[in-house]
């Protein structure tokens, strides 16, 4: 256990998608997609006091057992439609996991299947800033250069003009600034009573985990999958040659 108490990992998997059909369970590289997701979990689980899928799919709650994940139930179908909100199946699962265990949760995590590159070292970093106090929550992000602020326009008086920072004619992209960051879905740590007292995953004070470039692809649309599929593939061979030279264990798979 990490020393934060007893944390709860949540994998969410609803069987409806739109962006990609079947995405929690569309094979990548070989892998259905919640595979990665519990895979690294798993390799973590003991910081954990329970690492489970939220799912209403029976098929989506047979492939997550079968990577070795935790199905005890299966979501109620107003937990699990396009509109459904993150919030209310994060309780739904603390209220399970509370009343079936007996206990008192600390933290909930939420690992989102869509992220399928993220690292036991995200994790682990995630509860270094959390144990640090002084947070509500950790959320993952990524600096961005393609999406900073400085390129956003707006068109007034068919002119186009700064949607909120000024651009200088000629500005490199390594001298934007400030630096602007971006959630990227991939690390969410909230405290329990943050979660069922505030109905947040966010609450007030939020400390930001910063992921490496390449370390993170948000699975929304068929070139997300397609990218992911690269990505993976070149982790996977990148891994196994320096494990050939290393002969050192993996932290990710």
């Amino acid at each position: 256990m990490s020393g934060l108490g007893k944390i709860l990992a949540v994998i969410p998997a609803r069987g409806g998608s739109k962006g990609v059909s079947r995405k929690n369970i569309r094979l990548i590289a070989g892998k259905p997609l919640i595979a990665y997701t519990i895979n690294t979990a798993l390799k973590a689980k003991h910081l954990f006091h329970r690492v489970i899928v939220s799912t209403d799919d029976e098929e989506i709650a047979t492939v997550a057992k079968e990577y070795g994940a935790e199905v005890p139930f299966l979501r109620q179908m107003e937990l699990s439609t396009d509109k459904a909100p993150m919030v209310p199946v994060l309780q739904h699962a603390v209220q399970f996991v509370e009343r079936q265990d007996g206990i008192h949760l600390d933290w909930v995590f939420l690992l989102q299947p869509t992220e399928p590159l993220r690292k036991i070292s995200d994790i682990q970093k995630a509860m270094e800033l959390a144990s640090e106090g002084n947070c509500d929550s950790v959320i993952s992000v990524k600096r961005v250069f393609a999406h900073h602020p400085i390129l956003m326009k707006k068109i007034e008086n068919g002119r186009l003009t700064p949607f909120m920072v000024e651009e200088k004619e000629g500005t490199r992209r390594q001298d934007y600034y400030p630096p602007a960051y971006m959630r990227n879905g991939s690390v969410y740590l909230t405290r329990r009573d943050t979660l069922m007292k505030q109905n947040s995953i966010w609450g007030k004070t939020i400390k930001p985990l910063i992921t490496e470039e390449g370390d993170s692809i948000s699975i929304d649309t068929e070139n997300d999958a397609k990218l992911a599929e690269i990505l993976i593939k070149e982790r996977i061979n990148g891994q196994g040659e320096r494990r050939r030279k290393s002969n050192r264990p993996s932290l990710w798979t």
